[in-house]
Formats: structure tokens, C-alpha cells, sequence
């Protein structure tokens, strides 16, 4: 490691641990990074236009007798090579909860999905993101078990807690207690889980617990993993008297992980994922090149959803807008669907009460459920909607040429929008509500979380004029003349071109200046756009072509665009200088 990136590594220990304890924990750190010269083979690179990733559970795709990790790789070779540039495996490891987010043992493969070596098999067709799930572990890791034993090793593995002391100012991420009463040799302890009693909170202010932590991310680094994405890390440190969340601490923990990680793996690309609002989202940027190089931007989920369900593109329209400009190391994060539902809470601000109230009671129409958070004050609010996104941008009885278009034009908004985009498995495979799942489960998410047996899907798939035959087909097309176009680079420049608001449109602009406009009509109706008042810049004369439906295009004073409901159009300005 470098002078410069040494010292700069010391001062973000002393933020964490105090100058006096900063410098042998600098040195640790220095002493694990050796055992991983990861760097030496690879040079550091950004992602491109031609990076979209899967979203998947190992075994979200099963066949009789084999592992689910190599059914995966079967399915995505057949039928999503030079597509999907990306996957990002759900929780691999042993796990007792929260289908993953419960993790028994970090450095494991669950035995039920597959080993290390189907997953490095899958690393060499797909560039993989792992999950770091460093805030909590679960109560059945040894980690945990030798606490309860009282093994002195992990005395300051978690956080023990005074159940008298005032928590009011803590942020509550679901409606279940903050403290939970477990037995040990010293007596009964209460210790903080976050999340449930399963999930036990990692202690960060103890060095051991960073040092396992930093080890493990470099193992995945080591087996495979190109994107790192770091579960609920806004909760990672406590101080009473605040929220808990954002805290300096945790910021200086994640450049610490950032600045470990790039010195062993340069094209390491770190994402946190923090489901809050946004200006809380963005601050995980650090100053733009010390902290994550992505975060995830959950306001679009909700947002593109209420767009659709009131064929009102203004909201999104006024927070596309507001949004700045990211550095050449950092970029959004893009997804609609993924294993959650869609949090309500990052929308906080940019909808009204009622505005979410009546997404929420749509969603419960067309069979979804909504989960609720404790506000602190013995009231409980919407924090997300559980159903597919399928079924949340229509109704079950709706026609499937109709939930189709509703599906594609959703999901343009999401691959043209700057930053990378992810899609859901089960939003690119068609599928719709597992009420069943619900039903096995008694729990809310799993009505998104169903496993596909691989044949059948690939029949269905293969079927003519069936849902999941329609939605696959045409977000493979989309996908395909995406990766293509330069304009949408991850870091491309984004204009919303305020117009109607039935239609949604922004033009996105490449270094080498190829110019993209692209619309949707969010209505089922037919909207009629005058040209010129979309303000595109583009002067009357020039030759334009509509990607999707291989249109010429000739740029007039009078030209009027013509779209059909739900209509998608990306027209690209012909003469740009790498068209």
C-alpha cells in the first residue's frame, strides 16, 4: 500500500478508534491484506453500457439432481449469454432465516444450492456480486455460540445493552423489539438485533470484528466476486442519544472497506444498499471517490410505480430532475423489483401520505400485501409493498398483451436511466404473485421469492404467446439495443426533457456526444407529443432513428410524435461521432 493511501487509511481508523489504538489496527490490517496480493493479476475498471445484472437467488432456478447454482448457470448460458453481463447472487452461505440474511457462517457455500466451485464456475461467465451481510450474523454462527458459552475470544462481538436506557431516537427498521434477552455464564444479556432475533449485530467498535470482516470481503474478492454489495450497512454502528444510522462511524468504516479493498482487487466496485431517503442514500458516495462507487436508488421503484398506476409521469419527473450529476467513480444503482418489496420510506418527501396510502391500497388489489414500521410515537406506517412487479403494475385479471406493455414500459424508464440497471429474475422471467410462498412462509416477501423448476420454465418460455414467453422476449430486446448505444453508459449525461406528463423523456448524451432521446407513454390511452416542445436541441433537418421500431426519423418544426399506450421510443440522432 502506497504512503498516501496508508495515511489516508490511518485517518479513517482514528475516526473509528482513536488515535491511540488506530495504528495497530492500521497494521493488522496491513498484515491481512499481504495474504491477499489480489491486484497484481488485474487493473482497475469502470462498468460500461453493457453491464446489467440478474438479480437471483442461488435456487431460483432448481432441477432434480443437481445443484441450483449449476441450473443457474445452465439457464442463464442457454438463454441470457451476451445479455446479462452481471449476476448478483442472494445469500449464498448457511443461513437459519430471512432466506439468507440470517448468515450461520460467512465463508461457507449453503450445501443445498451448490459448493465454491459452481460459483466459480459461474464467476468465469459472469462478472458476480456477492453480499457483504456485515451488520448482523445469525444467533446459530459459532461466533455467536461462543459468546453464549462465554468464550472471552468474542466477549466484544456484539452489542450488549442496558433495556432501561432511552431508545427512542433509534431508527426501527420493522415493528419488533430493538433488544433481545439471551442467557450467558455472566447472567442475562440484552443484545441488540436490528432486524429480528435471529440477527445479531455485529459490535465494529471492537477491532476483532473489523479484522474478520475486512478478511472475509477479501475472500470473496478472492473467490469471484467483481461487485460487493453491503447489506443495511446505515445501522452499523450505535450511539445512543441518535438515529444510529449514517453515522460518522459507518461512514469511515465503508472508506475503510473501500481503500482495503481496492488496494488487493483495483476493479472492485462497492455498492451499499440503504432503503432510505435520499439524501441519506447519496452521502454513501463519500466525496466521490473515497466510499461506495455505487448506491442502490430505491426511490424508482415506487416512483416508476406510481407513475404508471396514475399515468402521471410529474413526481418522477420533478425527482429525475433534482438528481446531480455523479463522478467518473461513482454511479446509481438502478432497479425495480428485486427479493424485498418496494420500500416506501426513500419516497418520503417526493410523495404525499395519500399518494403512497393509494399505491399501497392498489397493491393489496392486485393480491399484495404491505408491510408496516413503528414510528416512535405508537403509530405504524407503510415501509414496503410486498408483491411481484408484475402484478403491482396491474391487475391478475388484467390481459397479458396489456400487463406486457405495462411491464415494458416500466422497465425502459429503468434502462435508460443513468447509472446501471438490475432486473429481478422474476421480473425478467414473467413470473407473477407465489401465493402459495405467503402461504408456506407466513411471510410477506416470499410472495416474490418463488423457485421455478428449470424445464417447465424453459417450456414456458418457449411457448408462443404465454406471459413469461412475452415479458422475456421483449425486456431481451430492450436489454439487447441497450448495451449497444453509448448514450447510456452508466455515466452519460441525463436531461429530463420536461413535457406532458403522460409521457416520460430524457435525453442522455455520451462523451463522444451521441445523443439519445428516450420516451414513454405511461397511459393507456394514445398522447400525441409536438417535437419541439420537448426541447431536444436537435435542429430541423437532421436524421434521426427509432431504435425499437427501426423508424427513420427526420427532424421537422412540425414533427409530432405519434405513441400508442404504453408505447416505448429510443431515437437515436444519427451523426453523433461513435453512433
Amino acid at each position: 500500500m502506497a504512503i498516501d493511501q496508508c495515511n489516508a487509511l490511518l485517518d479513517k481508523l482514528n475516526i473509528i478508534y482513536g488515535n491511540e489504538k488506530a495504528p495497530a489496527i492500521h497494521e493488522q490490517i496491513q498484515q491481512i491484506l499481504n495474504k491477499y496480493a489480489l491486484g497484481k493479476s488485474k487493473e482497475k475498471r469502470w462498468v460500461s453500457e453493457n453491464d446489467v445484472m440478474l438479480i437471483t437467488y442461488g435456487d431460483s432456478i432448481r432441477s432434480e439432481g443437481e445443484a441450483p447454482l449449476q441450473s443457474l448457470r445452465k439457464f442463464l448460458l442457454r438463454n441470457c449469454e451476451g445479455i446479462l453481463s452481471s449476476v448478483h447472487i442472494l445469500p449464498f452461505y448457511p443461513y437459519s432465516s430471512d432466506d439468507g440474511f440470517s448468515v450461520i457462517d460467512y465463508r461457507e457455500v449453503n450445501p443445498e444450492l451448490g459448493n465454491w466451485d459452481d460459483v466459480t464456475a459461474l464467476s468465469q461467465d459472469f462478472d458476480l456480486m456477492f453480499d457483504g451481510v456485515i451488520n448482523h450474523i445469525s444467533q446459530h454462527s459459532d461466533w455467536f455460540q461462543q459468546y453464549l458459552l462465554g468464550n472471552p475470544e468474542y466477549a466484544n462481538y456484539f452489542v450488549e445493552a442496558d433495556p432501561d436506557a432511552d431508545y427512542s431516537s433509534v431508527t426501527r427498521p420493522r415493528a419488533l423489539p430493538l433488544l433481545t434477552k439471551f442467557q450467558t455464564p455472566a447472567g442475562e444479556k440484552h443484545i441488540w438485533t436490528t432486524f429480528s432475533d435471529d440477527q445479531i449485530d455485529l459490535n465494529f467498535a471492537s477491532e476483532k470484528v473489523l479484522f474478520e470482516i475486512v478478511e472475509i470481503l477479501l475472500m470473496y474478492a478472492a473467490r469471484g466476486a467483481r461487485y460487493l454489495r453491503l447489506d443495511a450497512i446505515g445501522f452499523m454502528w450505535k450511539k445512543l442519544g441518535t438515529t444510529c444510522m449514517h453515522l460518522e462511524e459507518t461512514h469511515a468504516i465503508v472508506q475503510v472497506i473501500r481503500e482495503v479493498l481496492e488496494t488487493a482487487v483495483p476493479d472492485i466496485v462497492i455498492i451499499t444498499e440503504t432503503n432510505v431517503p435520499h439524501h441519506d442514500n447519496i452521502s454513501y458516495f463519500g466525496n466521490g471517490s473515497n466510499e461506495a462507487h455505487m448506491v442502490y436508488q430505491f426511490p424508482l421503484p415506487p416512483l416508476t410505480l406510481h407513475t404508471l398506476h396514475t399515468g402521471d409521469s410529474s413526481k418522477l419527473q420533478a425527482w429525475a430532475e433534482s438528481l446531480g450529476s455523479t463522478t467518473q467513480e461513482t454511479s446509481f444503482f438502478n432497479f425495480l423489483a428485486s427479493h424485498d418489496g418496494i420500500g416506501v420510506r426513500p419516497v418520503e418527501g417526493i410523495l404525499t401520505k395519500e399518494e403512497v396510502n393509494t399505491m399501497a391500497l392498489k397493491v393489496q388489489d392486485h393480491g399484495g400485501f404491505v408491510s408496516y414500521k413503528n414510528n416512535g410515537d405508537g403509530t405504524k406506517s407503510p415501509y414496503e409493498l410486498n408483491i411481484n412487479y408484475l402484478n403491482a403494475l396491474s391487475h391478475p385479471d388484467d390481459a397479458i398483451a396489456l400487463k406486457v406493455k405495462r411491464v415494458v414500459a416500466a422497465h425502459s424508464i429503468l434502462l435508460s436511466f443513468m447509472g446501471m440497471p438490475a432486473i429481478y429474475v422474476h421480473s425478467l422471467l414473467g413470473s407473477q404473485n407465489d401465493q402459495e410462498g405467503v402461504k408456506a412462509t407466513g411471510r410477506y416477501r416470499s410472495i416474490n421469492r418463488e423457485q421455478l423448476e428449470h424445464d417447465q420454465l424453459q417450456l414456458e418460455l418457449e411457448t408462443e404467446g404465454s406471459l413469461r414467453e412475452q415479458v422475456f422476449q421483449a425486456l431481451k430486446k430492450l436489454i439487447g439495443i441497450r448495451v449497444i448505444q453509448p448514450s447510456f453508459h452508466p455515466n452519460a449525461s441525463q436531461r429530463i426533457l420536461t413535457s406532458d406528463s403522460q409521457l416520460f423523456a430524457l435525453l442522455r448524451t455520451s462523451s463522444q456526444h451521441q445523443e439519445l432521446l428516450a420516451i414513454v407513454n405511461i397511459t393507456n390511452k394514445t398522447v400525441q407529443q409536438d417535437f419541439a416542445a420537448l426541447q431536444t436541441g436537435w435542429k430541423h433537418g437532421q436524421a434521426a432513428f427509432d431504435l425499437i421500431s427501426e423508424q427513420n426519423i427526420v427532424i421537422e418544426n412540425s414533427l409530432q410524435l405519434t405513441l400508442a399506450p404504453y408505447q416505448v421510443m429510443w431515437i437515436r440522432l444519427e451523426g453523433g461521432d461513435d453512433k
